[in-house]
């Protein structure tokens, strides 16, 4: 998988070009400030790119700037962004456009290593990953929205799809079947009114709209 790391941190960027060389990645640039991103993106063209929200030089939300216009200007490009706290805005934002590949971690899970690869592949795959204190404290703020209508056991099974659990996964965490999974999943997108098509598309569908809810 070829990679552009855009991070200002030397010390968090050379790790993450060390771990990802190591998992047998191809870096193939590195950006230690905003401006720098997106002629990298376009150049190179990876797979993925890996991005911190902040980056020189004002330090506000230059990482994320970057990402939505590399993504305007490269359709589909996977981009996993990384965030020293959660902001809402953020990864709302980022999803707003509809589509998956995209994930958002906080920083300290790039040291949960087989996570942080999981990750990696599901978005650069088309999926989501978003850390799971991005995803409760979406949770917490979620009213009046076609979400309310899930049962708590629906919003469970959705919460872990939106941090990019398959199907295996979600029944292990709950303790139920897979079979009960695929239902409660069947549910969601009935109440989600999702229309009938590819089963991975609609799961980023459903994830859009509980993170899009007002």
């Amino acid at each position: 998988m070829r990679v552009v790391i855009a991070e200002d941190n030397a010390l968090l960027r050379e790790g993450l070009v060390l771990l990802l060389s190591s998992a047998g990645h191809e870096v193939v640039a590195v950006a230690g400030t905003g401006p720098e991103v997106v002629p990298a993106l376009l150049t190179h063209r990876p797979d993925i790119a890996v991005l911190d929200v902040r980056m020189p030089p004002a330090f506000r939300d230059e990482g994320l700037r970057a990402a939505l216009e590399a993504r305007a200007k490269i359709p589909g490009l996977p981009i996993l962004v990384l965030s020293q706290y959660v902001e809402q805005s953020y990864a709302t934002e980022l999803l707003g456009g509809g589509a998956g590949g995209i994930g958002y971690l906080l920083k300290d899970r790039v040291g949960r290593v087989d996570e942080f690869l999981d990750a990696l592949h599901r978005v650069a795959a088309g999926g989501t990953a978003l850390d799971p204190e991005v995803v409760g404290e979406l949770l917490t703020r979620r009213r009046n929205s076609p979400i309310d209508a899930l049962t708590a056991r629906e919003r469970e099974v959705l919460e872990l799809m939106a941090e990019g659990h398959d199907n295996a996964s979600i029944a292990q965490t709950l303790f139920v079947t897979e079979r009960a999974v695929s239902k409660h999943i069947g549910n969601i997108f009935l109440k989600l009114d999702l229309p009938p098509s590819d089963g991975g598309h609609r799961r980023v569908l459903a994830v859009l709209a509980y993170l899009n809810a007002p």
